[in-house]
């Protein structure tokens, strides 16, 4: 399986667009665990895959292949790490994260 792209059809949607492209690679499974755990710098292999407990090593290649071919991620001499496309993604997602914390204590509230 290959990195969802842009103007082509993705699992759950023949439109091409880029959104829903982007909604494919960040809904595979642990895609986004790996894109936090990168967050503060790079890792190797067996360090990700530690990080994430629980991910096999063949679901942890196949993800960074995935991470790589659309550019998030870059292997490098320190292991794996957020490219600059990577790291905007992950600030892009702030938004998110700052929502899903009021909905928490919304929850918990009621």
């Amino acid at each position: 399986m290959s990195a969802p792209v842009p103007g082509r059809p993705v699992r759950g949607s023949r439109s091409g667009r880029a959104i829903m492209a982007l909604l494919d690679l960040l809904g595979r499974r642990w895609t986004l665990r790996l894109i936090w755990e990168l967050r503060d710098g790079p890792l190797s292999f067996r360090a990700l895959q530690a990080a994430c407990g629980g991910v096999s090593s063949s679901v942890l290649s196949q993800r960074l292949r995935e991470l790589r071919q659309a550019g998030v991620v870059a292997a490098g001499v320190g292991g794996y790490e957020l490219t600059a496309q990577g790291a905007e993604l992950l600030e892009a997602s702030a938004p998110l994260a700052a929502w899903a914390e009021r909905w928490a204590r919304r929850t918990r509230a009621a």
